[in-house]
């Protein structure tokens, strides 16, 4: 079989899988045309137990894990965080969990299959994992043990979690998604008399719903009061900057079904390849500098003082990764933070497009 054909069956899938066992589980799937999701569930059976994609199930257990390794990604980054579980909530619309390190924003309806994971890697060693992917077979959310981790707690989460039915395949629908503008969609200047009353950083979303924009259509759209285009370079100086300064900062990477936050300081910031890597003590980032096409700068008015953000999009208009400068409720943001994003270098909006 061409490696890019698409394997028949599940048995055809671990075939494939036997012959490339040190390949990344997203590379295989990407390389067979087959989702993510397709391949872990063709190891149902064998190492992979179909878990029912219960959030509100996940978080009530999770805090018993102990330490663990939580992942989040995207189609150009990858967010890792090691720690506990610690405050959570859970709503069908929206679920939280709210830790010093494990800081995480949910969206249930987009999880569709979950998997408890087991494999034995070449030192020996059993690594396990929950995963969780959307209706498209796409990872939304990962959970990797520690050899710290609760491994009696784990065993009963997973019992508590486990599908009646043990189907070795899934089925994947992908989302039909437009970036073109809605014939409905809000004009700039209704835009702009909206973006004036925002009075909290969470107001931004619902105001993109009800005026039927995109986030890069709200971004592109608004005049340099709001935002700004810059240049790609400045990314890399944003995170060098930050680190070097021991500024605290937020660094948001999400998903449909997630969005994976940390907050404080940074240190070990290095490139390899067109990779951009954060790797700190409990603080993993992976970052894709060609798969950015457009990087903006955006403030947003709060009751406290407008917040900046550094944003970044890929081709497809959709967010990779978003920087603000880590703050409290109720206090303006850091002036440093300010300062550095409004000091990086600037485009004119005619060469950003």
């Amino acid at each position: 079989m061409p490696i890019d054909a698409r394997p028949a069956d599940p048995a055809e899938i671990r075939r494939l899988r036997s012959l490339h066992p040190e390949m990344r589980e997203r590379d295989f799937a990407r390389i067979h045309r087959i989702s993510e999701a397709e391949l872990i569930a063709a190891f149902v059976g064998h190492g992979a137990t179909r878990l029912n994609p219960d959030v509100e199930t996940l978080l009530a257990g999770a805090g018993t894990l102990g330490e663990v390794m939580v992942l989040t990604r995207n189609q150009s980054a990858v967010h890792e965080k090691i720690g506990p579980f610690d405050k959570t909530h859970y709503g069908p619309q929206a679920s939280m969990a709210l830790g010093d390190l494990v800081d995480l924003r949910i969206f249930p309806q987009h999880w569709a299959s979950g998997f408890s994971v087991e494999k034995t890697g070449t030192d020996g060693a059993v690594r396990r994992s929950l995963q969780f992917f959307d209706r498209a077979g796409d990872a939304v959310f990962k959970i990797h043990l520690r050899e710290s981790s609760n491994l009696e707690a784990y065993r009963a989460l997973v019992a508590r979690l486990t599908a009646t039915e043990q189907a070795d395949t899934v089925a994947v629908v992908p989302y039909e998604e437009s970036e073109a503008l809605r014939p409905d969609a809000a004009s700039p200047a209704a835009l702009k008399a909206e973006w004036d009353q925002l009075t909290d950083t969470h107001q931004f979303v619902p105001m993109l719903r009800r005026l039927n924009l995109t986030r890069h259509q709200a971004v592109s759209m608004i005049d340099s009061q709001y935002a700004w285009p810059l240049g790609l370079d400045a990314v890399t100086s944003a995170f060098q900057q930050a680190a070097e300064s021991a500024l605290p900062i937020m660094v948001f990477i999400g998903n449909r079904g997630c969005i994976q936050i940390h907050a404080g300081p940074i240190s070990r910031v290095e490139t390899m390849g067109p990779w951009l890597n954060v790797m700190d003590e409990t603080f993993h980032m992976h970052l894709r500098l060609d798969e950015i096409t457009e990087l903006w700068a955006v403030r947003k008015p709060t009751k406290d003082g407008h917040v900046t953000s550094i944003e970044a999009f890929g081709a497809d208009r959709k967010l990779i990764v978003q920087l603000f400068g880590e703050r409290q409720e109720g206090v303006d943001e850091r002036s440093g933070w300010r300062a550095l994003v409004e000091n990086l270098p600037h485009l004119s909006r005619s060469t950003a497009a």
